[in-house]
């Protein structure tokens, strides 16, 4: 990396979401996804169920930020989990 790049990266953000390890609840599939937002990261993640043309997919993008990308998955996680519990099946409509 040349010193012009490595001076750019402290100045910008990579906005795109990378995601972490997918998380098995009630049979669905809870893939986290911060997002960063600055110097936080915003909470996000997609969950699944079913396979090939029977999967369903929602994705989700809250207002929640935190600090640091560990916390926000933990966050992540929690808040699918009581998405799936309100909703069920009913999330993917």
């Amino acid at each position: 990396m040349g010193f012009l790049s490595g001076l750019k990266s402290l100045f910008t953000t990579n906005t795109n979401p990378v995601a972490a390890d997918p998380v098995e609840y009630n049979g669905f599939i809870i893939t986290p996804a911060p997002m960063p937002d600055g110097r936080q990261y915003r909470v996000a993640a997609t969950i699944t169920k079913g396979e090939g043309e029977a999967l369903k997919t929602h994705t989700f993008i809250r207002s929640d930020v935190v600090g640091s990308r560990g916390e926000c998955i933990e966050i992540t996680i929690r808040k699918a989990q009581r998405a799936i519990d309100q909703s069920d099946e009913q999330i993917f409509n």
